[in-house]
């Protein structure tokens, strides 16, 4: 029988927060259920288990970033969407490591609750929506969101990593990446001819 007041969103914010303290790959049916209290049989009634609770913290987080990125970049445009777009990717993956990763991996989520979760399209409708500015066209439109998010993604996973251990603070870094960014999207260089489409 499940437990009074426990319910699929607050196993799934449980979970997401034990990610975010020590790991999306250390978040188990066990720990989650040691951290509200029940026995991990109550979960299930539920979550089906491990796969669907990340499925569904992936989902949350997703939704959680978006609105985040909305926020950051409603009314600006160019460079300027740019730089709120990529800074609010950064400091969500700083405030939510766990999280962050389960944005990130490939991973099973239920076709039903992927439909009705509005985060991973807005974010795809927010990426390219910052990205009109600079004028591009498919397939150059696709390559470039691509490029967004490989740079904002390698970039955040290097930094989290301890890989920006130089005497320059990854904060200047960071900076420049951003403008080199913004200068390429400008200057898109032209298509090969025989390119694949």
């Amino acid at each position: 029988m499940a437990r009074a007041g426990l319910t699929a969103d607050r196993v799934t914010i449980a979970g997401a927060e034990l990610a975010d303290e020590v790991g999306l790959e250390h978040v188990t049916m066990s720990a989650v259920a040691r951290r509200l209290g029940v026995k991990d049989a109550s979960l299930y009634a539920h979550v089906r288990g491990l796969e669907d609770l990340r499925g569904r913290i992936a989902l949350l987080a997703a939704d959680e970033k978006t609105i985040r990125i909305a926020e950051a970049t409603a009314g600006r445009a160019g460079r300027d969407a740019l730089v709120a777009f990529a800074g609010a990717w950064r400091a969500y993956a700083h405030a939510h490591p766990g999280r962050y990763t389960a944005t990130q991996v490939p991973m099973r989520i239920d076709p039903e609750l992927a439909a009705a979760a509005p985060g991973p399209r807005r974010a795809v409708e927010l990426t390219y929506g910052m990205l009109r500015a600079y004028a591009l066209t498919e397939p150059d439109l696709t390559d470039a969101v691509r490029l967004v998010r490989s740079t904002l993604h390698g970039f955040v996973s290097l930094e989290a990593a301890g890989g920006f251990a130089h005497a320059r603070p990854a904060e200047a870094s960071w900076v420049r990446c951003l403008d080199a960014l913004h200068a390429l999207l400008e200057h898109w260089p032209a298509s090969r001819e025989g390119d694949l489409s």
